[in-house]
C-alpha cells in the first residue's frame, strides 16, 4: 500500500482544510487534535517528526544551561512558539525570555520582543526550515541573538549569531565545538561534551 492510501483520509478522520489565505496563528490554539509541537509557517501547518535522541538530549543540556546562569530576571524555556505575525508560530527548540513575559499556566506563545535568544537544533527533515527560513523569519522579527546547533560525530556544534538591526539579518558572531563561551545576550560557557553525561541520581 502506498504512503497515501495508509494516511489518507478515511471514514474515521476528515484531515483540517485551510481556510482561504491559510491558517492564523491564533488558530493553533483553537484546532483539536493537532500533534505536539505543530508550527505555523507562512500560514501553513508544519508537524514535527518524532525528535531524535541527540535533538533531545541537546536541548536539555543548552536549556539547563542557560537557566543556570541566566541572570535573575531572565528565563529559559524549552518547546513554545513565538508569535512572529498572523501567519507564522515558529517553536524554537529553547528560548531565553524575561521572567514577566508569564502571562500565566494555560500560556502556549509568546510575543518576538520577548525573545532574547531563539535557539534551533538542526533536524535532517527540516534542514532548510531549521537553517534558512526560520531564522530569517527571527530576523526579520527582531529577535536579537539566534544560535542553531548541529550534529557532528554526536557532539553539538553551535553557531551564534546577533541581529544587525539596521538590515534585519543575523550576523555570525562564531561557531563551537568543544565548548561555547560567549558574552551576550548574557555570560555563558557550555560544556558541549557534556551532551552524553548523565548527572548522578541523588
Amino acid at each position: 500500500m502506498s504512503a497515501a492510501g495508509e494516511y489518507g483520509p478515511d471514514d474515521q478522520y476528515e484531515w483540517a482544510r485551510p481556510p482561504a489565505g491559510g491558517w492564523t496563528a491564533d488558530d493553533l490554539d483553537r484546532l483539536p487534535n493537532l500533534p505536539p509541537h505543530t508550527e505555523l509557517i507562512d500560514g501553513s501547518l508544519v508537524f514535527m517528526s518524532p525528535q531524535t535522541r541527540f535533538h533531545t538530549r541537546a536541548m536539555r543540556l543548552l536549556e539547563n544551561a542557560l537557566m543556570d546562569q541566566a541572570p535573575d530576571d531572565l528565563e529559559a524555556i524549552r518547546e513554545m512558539t513565538v508569535k512572529l505575525d498572523r501567519r507564522n508560530r515558529p517553536e524554537p527548540d529553547v528560548l531565553v525570555v524575561p521572567v514577566e513575559a508569564d502571562t500565566g499556566p494555560a500560556q502556549t506563545w509568546f510575543r518576538p520582543e520577548d525573545v532574547l535568544l531563539a535557539v534551533g537544533v538542526v533536524s535532517a527533515d527540516s534542514l532548510e526550515r531549521d537553517r534558512e527560513v526560520k531564522p530569517r523569519k527571527y530576523a526579520q522579527a527582531r529577535v536579537p541573538h539566534f544560535w542553531r546547533v548541529e550534529q557532528r560525530d554526536g557532539l553539538p556544534v553551535v553557531y551564534v549569531y546577533e541581529l544587525d538591526p539596521a538590515t534585519l539579518a543575523y550576523m555570525p558572531v562564531d561557531i563551537f565545538h568543544q565548548r561555547l563561551k560567549v558574552d551576550r545576550p548574557f555570560p555563558v560557557e557550555i560544556d558541549l561534551t557534556a551532551i552524553n553525561r548523565r548527572e548522578p541520581r541523588a
